[in-house]
């Protein structure tokens, strides 16, 4: 049914020059689709039937690759490269060199000859879809699905990292037909309705038209007489598997990894698709996480904030450090203790934020209760009352 992609100048349908660049061929195409696209031609076949060979000609050399393989098809067409005389007279069932006949559809399907071992459907075969030729479709490869999902780890698990087992659920190739859509021993045919390229090419409207999917075939490209039982037709059923996961260390709640190949299987020979899993960080008892910090509230006196004091305060995973709190020093005051927080990328580590908190006693027994009456008495002199600036008045 393609055979005849190779008598056709895509070229001359086009209007430009077989050297045209590749702004002059889709310059070429949107003016002449936008003259007889069929929303601007009702009732005009004439017209329909011209949109749509200028859409056949632009899918082919509007695509460099295929452009290639076009140009070179026309190449041995028109020099005879073909086996009895392709160019000369023995095309499509006509005798050729020697009174013999050929069909081109027969040469494409064969293997070896002028195509070399593979044939010359396997030089082709690809040009459009891959679809060339009824015998040589061949299913493309396609990749697999991204599969999401979601993993609680433990805090000092995401600090220093740690390898996870995931049980997934995703769609693979239907075991039952492997992936064909097709009832075990059926026949496979080409799909009538792509013929075997696995897309259609429809006007969405304008000047420009878009390749999609086949519904017919789902892009595998060919169809079956009766279809596979236990995924429908579709070549796609559910499967279930465990794989083991390394999560990096300084992994962050709530961040999302990217896990490459470990997604749903692809068909037909594409790869696995991608897994995505988002990082849930469970709470530690004591520290926090800022950046690449830690954070840590540490409960402090009054009497230690005022006097000054030195104190010991823990760090995860290590021994305890001692924290010198000068005289003075403010409620909620943030001290740094370098080198004790989460691991970074290129192996040093962040700090630990130590934040002095005043813990106020709900019960006070009598020796406390006088000592903290006389530091009343001994405040209530003082010069500047407590809480003078809040009455004062704007300027």
């Amino acid at each position: 049914m393609r055979a005849d992609w190779a008598q056709k100048d895509f070229y001359a349908v086009l209007g430009v020059a077989k050297d045209a660049t590749n702004d002059q061929i889709k310059k070429a195409y949107r003016k002449l689709a936008r003259e007889n696209h069929p929303d601007s031609n009702p009732g005009d076949t004439a017209k329909h039937d011209r949109f749509k060979a200028v859409a056949e000609a632009y899918d082919v050399v509007g695509d460099p690759d295929k452009r290639a393989k076009y140009d070179e098809l026309r190449r041995l067409h028109a020099s005879g490269g073909f086996p009895g005389g392709f160019g000369g007279g023995g095309f499509g069932g006509r005798p050729g060199a020697g009174g013999q006949t050929f069909d081109l559809d027969d040469l494409l399907r064969q293997g070896g000859g002028a195509g070399g071992a593979g044939g010359i459907g396997d030089m082709f075969g690809d040009l459009f879809g891959g679809g060339f030729g009824r015998g040589r479709a061949r299913p493309r490869a396609t990749k697999g699905p991204d599969v999401e999902t979601t993993a609680t780890i433990g805090f000092t698990d995401a600090l220093d990292g740690v390898t996870i087992s995931l049980r997934l659920t995703a769609d693979a190739p239907c075991g039952t037909c492997d992936g064909s859509g097709g009832k075990p021993g059926t026949k496979p045919h080409v799909c009538p309705e792509c013929d075997g390229a696995g897309t259609i090419v429809n006007g969405v409207g304008g000047a420009f038209s878009m390749s999609q999917t086949c519904p017919s075939c789902g892009g595998r490209q060919l169809v079956y007489d009766e279809a596979c039982p236990t995924c429908h037709g579709s070549g796609r059923a559910a499967s279930s598997r465990t794989i083991q996961a390394r999560i990096p260390a300084g992994v962050k709640d709530g961040q999302r990894i990217r896990l490459r190949g470990k997604g749903g299987s692809g068909e037909h020979g594409g790869p696995a698709g991608d897994l995505f899993v988002t990082v849930k960080v469970s709470p530690h008892r004591l520290f926090g996480r800022k950046d690449d910090h830690l954070t840590l509230d540490v409960p402090v006196g009054f009497d230690e904030l005022a006097l000054g004091a030195e104190i010991r305060i823990p760090t995860l995973g290590g021994s305890p450090v001692t924290l010198k709190i000068p005289a003075g020093t403010p409620n909620g005051r943030t001290f740094r203790v370098r080198g004790k927080g989460a691991e970074r990328a290129d192996g040093t580590r962040g700090d630990l934020l130590a934040t002095v908190e005043v813990q106020v006693p709900a019960v006070l027994n009598a020796e406390v209760r006088a000592a903290l009456e006389a530091l009343r008495s001994a405040q209530a002199g003082a010069s500047t009352p407590l809480r003078a600036n809040l009455f004062e008045t704007a300027g």
